[in-house]
């Protein structure tokens, strides 16, 4: 039985993980734009580490929002270093991947950043800038948890599922999986946020001083296989309960966000049916407020 439910998991990941292409038509109503058009901060997102969320690829929709809340969003290209992000208001980091596997998602999984890069960041967010790190299931997850370990937080480098193998997951105020806080609230009531969806993605820990958003329930396991997709019976498993998939916190004079899956916050068109799967999933309708709740944060806004 529990073999059989696996397969099932396992062809319906692979089903949302086919063909994924960027849903340009995909603009949710924005009726209160934070900036005059191109008038705001400085956003980068990171696309100098082999990564799988890029501007101009499946990111083009968080990309989009962003633009149209008044943002300037440009691209970080190349390795993190003294001056790169001196224009930056917010760099955002998304799936990055070592280079070894970009094509190969198994065990071992590096990380994508080298340990001067991630001095640098760490540095840099403790002196006053704002990152939003965002690191998916495995190989991903694996790719940047030495970076998140620098700031206290521990990436399992696993994939997280319900346990009726549903995709996406709902995470709501009622249930108490969405945590209230002034991320959910937004700037007013009808910028609050009760209920996101998830396409699955990791579990982790967070330090004492971060604060949950996204808190795993009793239904969930973390499964921790050695080859990307592929379960069996022995593959390891530990209950998720308690562990976390979003959270935030000061960091010095900084601020920091992290959420442990990706598709979230794009807009795709998956598989040869092209199923909406991201802000664009019918059951994803509040995912671009709390997007933009996260940068307002970020940005001091809230």
């Amino acid at each position: 039985m529990a073999f059989r439910w696996l397969i099932v998991l396992l062809f319906s990941a692979l089903t949302l993980q086919g063909q994924q292409l960027a849903d340009t038509l995909y603009t949710p109503s924005l009726p209160r734009p934070l900036y005059e058009a191109g008038k705001g901060p400085l956003i980068l997102i990171d696309e100098g580490h082999h990564n799988f969320h890029t501007r101009q690829g499946r990111y083009t929709a968080f990309a989009g929002l962003l633009e149209r809340d008044g943002y300037r969003v440009e691209s970080a290209l190349g390795y993190f270093q003294e001056q790169t992000l001196d224009e930056a208001r917010i760099l955002v980091i998304s799936n990055a991947l070592h280079k070894s596997n970009v094509s190969d998602w198994f065990l071992p999984n590096p990380s994508a950043f080298t340990p001067e890069e991630i001095e640098y960041l760490n540095r840099w967010v403790k002196g006053g800038g704002r990152l939003f790190l965002i690191a998916d299931h495995m190989p991903l997850a694996g790719a940047a948890s030495d970076l998140a370990a620098s700031f206290g937080f521990e990436f399992t480098n696993g994939f997280v599922f319900e346990s009726n193998g549903k995709v996406p997951s709902v995470f709501s105020l009622d249930q108490q999986t969405l945590q209230p806080s002034s991320i959910t609230k937004g700037r007013t009531p009808m910028e609050s946020v009760t209920e996101v969806a998830t396409f699955t993605g990791q579990a982790f820990k967070i330090p004492e001083n971060a604060q949950s958003v996204l808190t795993f329930s009793e239904n969930f396991t973390n499964l921790l296989p050695d080859t990307a997709w592929v379960f069996t019976d022995k593959t390891p498993r530990i209950p998720a309960q308690g562990w976390h998939q979003g959270a935030f916190m000061a960091y010095g004079q900084g601020k920091l966000v992290v959420f442990g899956e990706a598709a979230m916050f794009s807009a795709q068109l998956a598989g040869p049916e092209k199923r909406k799967m991201g802000m664009n999933h019918p059951r994803a309708t509040q995912n671009y407020q709390l997007l933009l709740n996260i940068i307002h944060w970020l940005d001091d806004q809230l």
